[in-house]
């Protein structure tokens, strides 16, 4: 088969791969259908993510269809249409049976895509598959599914759980690419007073607003006036940081008020400086984490109800041989336009049948 495979820092191919194979009898083996590329991947080729090594197929979001099962899958069968998560879960392990699952101890957490091959191929090896997948219902499209393999749980879970969004806090986003724009329309379901999203590409900044964001601010022009301005000088009660380089956090720290919650989603490649000298007094709490996707079932039902706006975020799509060109047009987001690109099959109406 083929897939787009790392070969170093910089270096990356759409290229022949051996195909996967069932290894442990909890193993399902998927047929991609879409595939979808994450800003983590871009810190791979980047070499911020320094497990990964070469010759490792990435990505981590996926929906296809079930070709093969180990013996003790229960869950799913061949020719069941499923979500593939970003996260796989053993379900023994401590972590696990609390529901954190990207911290799992049993040998799933993230692994694909890093530390073993992923979803960016023409199949993929899922361990773990009852935990691991979920049946998908065919009202929900191939290319909004995808998006809730790790955006939309992500963007949920470490960022507006974390972050403790209520009903009537100010809640600013820092960064408006598909993550903070998730983090936007998900922030909405708790009702605050307002949400502002801080970016430096106007076409981000346009979406924000399309998405629920009730202010915008450039982040070159001075964005921390524009959040004292709307709270009478308190700052936000819930930060949301969603680029990952030191520049974005440091701007969130500022911007949160004393007793508020910043909440870092993004992905880290170099250190950022913590203020404690300014921070000590103001009884700021700083969350960080890896998604455990708890909320994926939620996710999906309200996906099916027609509740998340998956669809507003896909702005690119591509057929799976077309991955290095998907790639391109996602690097360069700021000239592109680029939010989410999906590559694969079209929508279709197929209902998967859960395993008697």
């Amino acid at each position: 088969m083929k897939g787009y495979v790392f070969q170093g820092p910089g270096q990356s191919a759409w290229a022949e791969v051996p195909d996967p194979a069932v290894k442990d009898p909890t193993d399902a083996i998927v047929r991609i259908g879409a595939v979808t590329i994450c800003g983590t991947d871009l810190h791979i080729l980047k070499g911020d993510v320094p497990e990964v090594r070469p010759g490792t197929v990435l990505g981590h979001e996926a929906v296809g269809e079930i070709v093969e099962v180990g013996s003790d899958v229960r869950t799913v069968r061949p020719g069941d249409r499923v979500l593939v998560s970003c996260i796989s879960s053993c379900g023994r392990c401590r972590f696990c049976r609390e529901s954190a699952y990207g911290q799992c101890r049993g040998g799933g957490g993230w692994i694909l895509g890093h530390l073993i091959d992923g979803t960016q191929a023409e199949y993929v090896r899922v361990p773990y598959a009852d935990l691991s997948v979920h049946a998908l219902p065919g009202s929900v499209a191939s290319k909004d599914a995808v998006l809730l393999a790790d955006i939309f749980p992500t963007s949920y879970e470490v960022g507006v759980l974390n972050g403790r969004v209520h009903p009537g806090d100010t809640v600013a986003v820092v960064g408006a690419g598909p993550i903070g724009l998730a983090a936007i329309a998900t922030a909405r379901l708790f009702s605050p007073e307002r949400i502002i999203a801080i970016d430096l590409a106007a076409s981000r900044l346009e979406a924000a607003k399309q998405l629920g964001a009730d202010a915008v601010a450039d982040a070159g022009e001075n964005p921390e006036q524009l959040v004292a301005d709307l709270t009478d000088g308190l700052g936000a009660d819930v930060v949301i940081e969603a680029v990952g380089v030191p520049e974005s956090f440091e701007l969130c720290t500022r911007v949160v008020r004393p007793g508020g919650r910043v909440a870092n989603i993004g992905v880290h490649g170099r250190p950022a400086t913590l203020h404690l000298e300014d921070l000590w007094i103001k009884n700021v709490t700083i969350t960080t984490g890896l998604v455990d996707t708890h909320s994926t079932p939620a996710l999906l039902r309200m996906a099916a109800a027609g509740r998340l706006p998956t669809a507003q975020l896909v702005t690119h799509t591509f057929p799976l041989e077309q991955m290095e060109e998907a790639y391109d047009v996602f690097g360069r987001a700021a000239d592109t336009g680029a939010l989410k690109v999906v590559l694969g099959e079209q929508p279709h109406d197929e209902v998967a049948v859960p395993a008697a």
